[in-house]
Parts: structure tokens; sequence; C-alpha cells
């Protein structure tokens, strides 16, 4: 059964508002695009907030309410160069906070192994899968691997032009 939903973009909404992409956006601004957008649509709004704003667990809490009360009912959260240990700290809270809330929050968690080459080449699926689990047994949903590449993006005309692709999604 397809399902509707609106998801944000960390880059597209920083953007939008003046910001770089990467923790640059000020948390009182993601916030308000938040209730902009949640106040305009009818269906689930699932929000992209970096790094979480926070690597404190009452703070991630805090942040986590906010994100709820402005509109959001799911989150992408992401390790970046944080430890997966921080990460699944963060997504307990996140879950914890949505659960007092009685919201039932869906988190995807982000990875950067292969953005950030967070592990040996030859090691990189294995960690991906390992902070998979962690992240899945943390709470979380889903799982995002971001993995920029080089790609080609043909036309009808015959001309083409390289482009970065974002992602790539992996079943766990």
């Amino acid at each position: 059964m397809a399902r509707r939903a609106i998801a944000t973009t960390s880059a597209g909404v920083a953007w939008s508002l003046g910001y770089r992409d990467g923790d640059a956006l000020r948390l009182d601004r993601h916030l308000a695009s938040v209730a902009a957008i949640a106040r305009v649509t009818s269906v689930p709004l699932s929000v992209d907030i970096e790094a979480g704003y926070t690597d404190d667990e009452v703070e991630m809490a805090r942040t986590t309410a906010r994100f709820i009360e402005a509109g959001a009912v799911g989150i992408n959260i992401q390790d970046g160069v944080g430890t997966p240990d921080l990460l699944c700290r963060k997504i307990e809270r996140a879950r914890e906070t949505a659960g007092r809330l009685g919201i039932r929050l869906y988190i995807n968690a982000r990875t950067d192994v292969y953005a950030r080459a967070l592990a040996a080449a030859s090691d990189r699926v294995k960690e991906v899968l390992a902070r998979a689990r962690r992240y899945r047994d943390a709470g979380a949903d889903g799982l995002f691997v971001l993995y920029p590449r080089l790609v080609y993006l043909g036309s009808a005309s015959g001309h083409g032009f390289p482009r970065r692709c974002g992602c790539r999604r992996r079943r766990w």
C-alpha cells in the first residue's frame, strides 16, 4: 500500500534560508521552516535534522520535542563524524521523547561510512551493516547510506553531463 508523506532535505532547507548545508542552519530557523511546511500540508512530514543540533542527551530530547511540536512525525539523523555510540544515544533519546509525547516518530538513521571514508574500502560494507544493526537496536526505523558518486545523466538528444548523486538505500 502506498503512503504519502513529505520529507525535507537539509541542503534544500538550509539553502532556501540562506545557509550552507552541513549543520550551519540555526535551530530556530529550521523549526520555523518545519512549522511553515506543516501548516500547509495534510500529509506526514519527515525532516532532516542533520546531526541533531547537539551531542548532549538531555538537549537531544528537547530538540526532538521541538521538532515534533513544529509538526514533524519523522526525522533523518546522521552519524557524520560522530561515533556510532553517540548516534545510538541520540536515537534512543529521540525515541523516548516521542513516546512520552504519544508520537510514533519515524527515525531514519544516516551513516556516512562511504561518504567520509570512515572505514577502509574493504571494510565499508561490514561497517555499514554493523552500524545498521546498532541503530536499529537503538530504535531507528530506517537506514540511509550516504554514498556520493559520479553518475552520467543522459538526454534524449544524446548530450549528457556528469552530476553528483546523493545516496543509495540498502535493506538491512
